[in-house]
């Protein structure tokens, strides 16, 4: 069981480091069909690995200037309050209507990662214009933004997941920043909505610290290695790469939900 939750939370760090995304994605159904933690508990226990991990690789990113804090602060202000709503209608959903929903949720990750891969990176931050400077914000949208924070969060709360394979789109449609801004701003808001959620949880659900624990120590490190690795490979294949997996895992999660 200790060398599955070390293979699980290095897989998960490394995803997280690659995109920016994606850790809850991996780590709940992890938790469940690897490490045999109960439907609810891994929802929970998911959030709360993110929750640190993002906190960690957001700060990394923010020391870098890679983060946007008056859009974080307003999208994570109100991720935040949809995430705790999330995590306590959560609790009182049936697990069968919770799984359903987060292998769509992975479908439309999915399909959004395939759609793009293509577009450059540099043209998907001017929307078709000319490439903006690196740490550029244009006019951001603030009530929008916080809008989508609140759906975000909802969903976020009640299927266990960071939310940054949307968020990173959001911001970077919404705001009109660069990718490499939009991730290390979407890291911070994963962070402080996933802390909201697992707290939505916690007392509610049982929660095997230690598995949580080793969990998250496995998933930081590989957070780092993710990094690394992300710089040897280009987008486009990293998210192709990631969209055709996310098709899998889902299918095989609905696959055991119905039969």
């Amino acid at each position: 069981m200790i060398f599955l939750a070390i293979i699980s939370g290095a897989i998960t760090g490394i995803v997280l480091g690659l995109f920016g995304s994606g850790g809850s994605i991996i780590a709940m159904p992890a938790l469940m069909y690897l490490l045999n933690v109960e439907a609810k508990s891994a929802i929970a226990m998911s959030m709360g690995i993110v929750a640190v991990t993002a906190t960690i690789s957001g700060w990394d990113n923010w020391r870098r200037g890679n983060v946007d804090l008056k859009v974080a602060a307003m999208f994570g202000l109100f991720g935040v309050i949809g995430t705790y709503g999330g995590a306590r209608l959560g609790v009182y959903t049936p697990v069968q209507v919770q799984l359903t929903l987060f292998a769509l949720v992975m479908y439309a990750a999915a399909w959004k990662m395939l759609q793009i891969k293509k577009q450059p990176v540099s043209q998907l931050a001017t929307a078709g214009g000319p490439p903006l400077p690196e740490n550029e914000v244009i006019s951001a949208h603030m009530g929008h933004i916080a809008a989508h924070g609140v759906g975000v969060g909802v969903l976020t709360g009640l299927v266990g997941v960071g939310g940054g394979f949307l968020i990173v789109p959001a911001l970077v449609l919404l705001s009109g920043i660069p990718m490499k801004l939009a991730i290390g701003t979407s890291l911070v808001i994963v962070a402080a909505k996933s802390y909201s959620g697992f707290a939505g949880y916690v007392g509610a659900v049982p929660v095997d610290w230690t598995t949580m624990a080793l969990f998250t120590t496995v998933t930081v490190a590989g957070s780092f290695v993710g990094t690394r690795i992300a710089h040897r490979f280009s987008q486009a294949t990293l998210k192709r790469s990631f969209g055709i997996f996310l098709v899998f895992v889902a299918s095989y999660i609905l696959l055991k939900t119905v039969l």
